[in-house]
């Protein structure tokens, strides 16, 4: 035996199918202008000397100063 409730609760809304929604037609998406890659031209490497310049073994290279003696001290000469 069916029940009248049953009926009744397809005629509520919310119950039956769901409207058919019309979705706005997109716009065509424009087309990606591509630029035209240039080249970057490679630049050659130059070691730049931040310090003094160092020998093989890191050390400072020596070089003669006419201000200091051999050792590295400075030479006091009197005034003339």
């Amino acid at each position: 035996m069916r029940d009248k409730k049953d009926n009744a609760t397809i005629d509520l809304p919310g119950f039956g199918p769901p409207p058919a929604l019309e979705a706005p037609e997109p716009a065509p998406a424009p087309e990606p202008q591509r630029r035209a890659r240039v080249r970057k031209a490679a630049l050659k490497q130059v070691q730049l000397e931040l310090l003094e310049p160092t020998d093989a073994t890191g050390l400072p290279v020596w070089t003669r100063d006419a201000g200091l003696d051999l050792t590295g001290l400075p030479i006091w000469a009197p005034d003339n």
